[in-house]
């Protein structure tokens, strides 16, 4: 069943289940005064309770129960949390995950909560963070940690192509992908992952591409979106990236085949782990830009579910995380990066060669569309540049049909 009939069926059990199952539902989650109840995901959950000891042992009676959800059932299992209305107190959403959850009136609203908790203000965070925050005029979540795409590159081998720096600009960037896989067969300038759903809206928002979602406008058929998507396609036009997926991305960027690829903080031990040959050989850079050099902002948000009867726990828990040194502690033990601002005020960070790169993007991260309809999106997207560039399809006919599609999902 496709999501939106989903969704359409959560909010008639919602409404069904307010007038007589909340009893029921406290019941049957367990759910008590002195208990938090969190749903983390994948490595977070598994390592999160690592920083919940101390938090029980500053606040003595209360206890947290957390609960390790894999990414692949996550989506599934809070679907059916918000149909029965039996769901944690605290629940980690996906950046992507927020609108959609928002909509169906999963997410409590924290508004009347933020005088009281002024830690939580949106200047507290990245401007792109900030934005995932909010759905309507309501707070639905507290940046958690964040991410973004920057560009990794091969310092040794854009040296030799005449570059002893990062491609800085749209022009760069091409001409040195150009270079790169002219260098003999099987031999690529960049690797650009077509199944990423933001890189197109990376370049994108790079190219002055704005939506307009207040008056429900995505603009899809601007000059700055089609340009942008020109640019994107011209990649596998010309040659410069593989339009089959090819070997493996570390394996490629190790054996210098594919010398630059896009992806985001989780990389770094990646890349140090599974290709130690390369150290020093290597490095991540911002984003070269066009109208600016933007990325998108990723990461986790903390959210209460909307029916907890355990607020006030819950929120102190949520202060707690978001406490710099409780950040700072979560980037030792997860190597995912501070939602916070204060927090990159910290010489580990600072001073980091590698982090900085990140902490300077993050200042240029974006949000994607903030709508529940945006992974459809998306997937339609590239479905459409998928047949431009394996398929020989005309790109200004994709985009216009593409355009038609995407206003229809948002006015469903």
């Amino acid at each position: 069943m496709r999501k939106w009939l989903v969704l359409t069926f959560i909010v008639a059990l919602l409404a069904l289940s307010a007038c007589g199952n909340e009893e029921a539902a406290k019941k049957d989650s367990g759910n008590k005064d002195d208990e938090i109840t969190v749903w983390a995901m994948g490595e977070e959950g598994k390592l999160l309770k690592q920083l919940t000891d101390k938090f029980e042992k500053d606040n003595k009676g209360l206890k947290v129960d957390v609960q390790a959800i894999p990414w692949d059932s996550a989506h599934d299992k809070l679907l059916t949390a918000v149909a029965s209305g039996n769901g944690p107190d605290i629940l980690q959403l996906g950046t992507t995950w927020v609108p959609e959850f928002a909509e169906a009136g999963a997410l409590l609203d924290l508004t009347e909560y933020m005088e009281e908790h002024p830690e939580f203000a949106a200047e507290n965070y990245f401007d792109g963070a900030a934005e995932i925050m909010q759905y309507d005029d309501q707070i639905v979540g507290i940046p958690w940690y964040v991410d973004t795409r920057v560009l990794y590159y091969r310092t040794d081998i854009l040296e030799e192509a005449g570059y002893d720096k990062a491609p800085e600009t749209w022009e760069e960037l091409q001409d040195a992908a150009k270079k790169l896989a002219d260098r003999g067969e099987g031999h690529y300038g960049i690797d650009i992952d077509q199944n990423d759903q933001i890189m197109p809206f990376i370049f994108a928002w790079q190219n002055g591409y704005e939506a307009n979602l207040e008056e429900s406008k995505l603009n899809f058929d601007t000059p700055e979106f089609l340009g942008a998507m020109e640019y994107y396609t011209s990649f596998f036009k010309e040659g410069s990236s593989q339009v089959e997926q090819g070997e493996d991305i570390i394996q490629a960027f190790a054996n210098g085949k594919k010398p630059m690829f896009f992806s985001g903080p989780w990389m770094v031990n990646i890349i140090n782990e599974q290709a130690p040959d390369i150290e020093g050989k290597w490095a991540p850079a911002v984003m070269p830009g066009n109208e600016t050099n933007a990325s998108s902002m990723g990461g986790a948000t903390l959210s209460i579910f909307h029916n907890s009867e355990n607020v006030e726990n819950a929120l102190k828990f949520l202060s707690y995380m978001n406490e710099t040194e409780t950040q700072l502690e979560w980037l030792d033990i997860s190597n995912t990066l501070p939602s916070k601002l204060e927090s990159w005020e910290d010489p580990i960070l600072q001073d980091d060669p590698m982090y900085s790169v990140f902490g300077e993007q993050l200042k240029k991260a974006k949000a994607g569309l903030q709508t529940e309809q945006f992974e459809r999106i998306a997937q339609e997207l590239l479905s459409a540049l998928e047949r431009v560039n394996a398929g020989g399809a005309d790109l200004e006919k994709e985009i216009e049909q593409f355009n038609k599609t995407a206003q229809d999902l948002l006015e469903e």
